[in-house]
């Protein structure tokens, strides 16, 4: 790799979308992204678990450490017919990268890279800088970040701060940065019963009458009303299937599935618990029985407003002109396996193409935003050094 690739996070950004890294499958993206940090100096680890690859690559020895966290993982690119160019081709027109992963977040990995390379130039910085990377963000997330992140604490790594390159920008870059999120957790709840024939119900035990009840209970709940900078949280119900195409059987199952986004005035541990007595409730009395499987997917975090959100703000007013707004909307993110080593924030290009055919970040997006990074690069070992 040149030293021209390392400068230009436009060269980088299309070097890694080339590598079709769908989940679980790498595909060369680590690679490249280590030969660029070995240029500016970084000692590079492999971080395997399971058949997911990941990288933690650390420039220096003493703290502070500032750390980047972000994947190479990408989501499928559904019908690739769809796509106006092939979509690992990083096609580059009219001041537009179109691409999977250009925003879900090639594009932010090699901004910062950049932004580093930048910082370096003019000496080196009064403490660490280290890229926690994965390659297991949109898949299960078993054996990525927060498998790292339970290695590197097992190991004492001490990690002070961390930004996350998720595309948190709503419609123009630097409108939004994201100091928290809610919590997920899914629940799957299976009723068995006893199927019979609908003429003698007193042979049967109809599941469905059971789980209707249940999920109403569910819903009649009101969770809470908010918590500080958090929206209410929310239960929703996605499925619901019984499988019977018959009108006069009585089923002998029917299966719900469920999912909480919780802010933090709820644990998911707790939330598990009245999921599991609820289910418990709706089976007395009744001819079969009721489980109820539960995967927490995160837990609900805040970083507190201070010192360190100050500097993610100032850079981004500096660079663009405009305050940020500080928020917690959204879905999950890798932030909240890192939340349990270090303060973390979000901050990255505009996200609404992600996951989208025709993925794409106009050229101007990632230079500012490789900028936003040098200037929240100097501002925090100013501040914390």
């Amino acid at each position: 790799m040149s030293d021209a690739t390392v400068l230009d996070p436009i060269a980088l950004a299309r070097d890694l979308i080339r590598r079709p890294s769908v989940t679980p499958d790498d595909a060369g993206a680590l690679a490249v992204l280590t030969r660029a940090l070995e240029t500016l100096g970084f000692a590079c680890r492999p971080m395997p678990f399971g058949d997911i690859q990941n990288l933690y690559a650390r420039l220096g020895t003493r703290g502070p450490n500032l750390c980047f966290a972000g994947h190479t993982d990408v989501v499928p690119v559904g019908d690739p017919a769809a796509w106006s160019r092939p979509p690992f081709e990083a096609a580059l027109e009219d001041g537009i990268l179109t691409g999977r992963g250009a925003v879900d977040m090639k594009g932010a990995i090699a901004a910062f890279v950049c932004a580093v390379r930048r910082v370096l130039a003019r000496g080196a910085p009064a403490g660490s800088i280290s890229f926690l990377i994965t390659g297991d963000e949109e898949g299960l997330a078993e054996y990525g970040t927060k498998a790292m992140v339970t290695a590197l604490g097992d190991e004492g790594e001490v990690i002070d701060h961390c930004i996350v390159g998720e595309p948190t920008s709503g419609v123009v870059l630097g409108d939004m940065i994201k100091i928290g999120r809610r919590g997920s957790i899914g629940a799957v709840i299976t009723v068995e019963g006893v199927q019979g024939h609908v003429a003698y119900p007193d042979r049967a035990a109809n599941p469905v009458p059971v789980l209707v009840r249940l999920l109403a209970r569910l819903q009649e709940r009101t969770l809470d009303q908010g918590y500080e900078a958090f929206q209410p949280s929310n239960l929703e119900i996605t499925s619901i299937d019984v499988g019977n195409a018959a009108s006069n059987v009585i089923p002998g199952r029917a299966v719900a599935r469920l999912n909480i986004r919780f802010n933090p005035a709820h644990t998911g541990a707790t939330l598990a618990a009245w999921l599991k007595a609820e289910g418990a409730r709706a089976a007395e009395g009744f001819r079969g029985a009721v489980t109820v499987d539960i995967r927490i997917n995160g837990e609900a975090f805040l970083t507190p407003r201070g010192a360190f959100t100050d500097v993610v703000t100032r850079a981004v007013e500096g660079v663009t002109g405009r305050p940020a707004e500080l928020s917690t909307t959204g879905g999950t993110s890798d932030a909240r396996f890192i939340r349990s080593l270090c303060p973390v924030v979000e901050f990255g290009l505009v996200g609404a193409t992600m996951h989208q055919v025709d993925e794409r970040a106009p050229v101007a997006e990632i230079l500012t935003l490789s900028t936003i990074y040098e200037q929240l690069i100097e501002g925090y070992f100013a501040a914390f050094a």
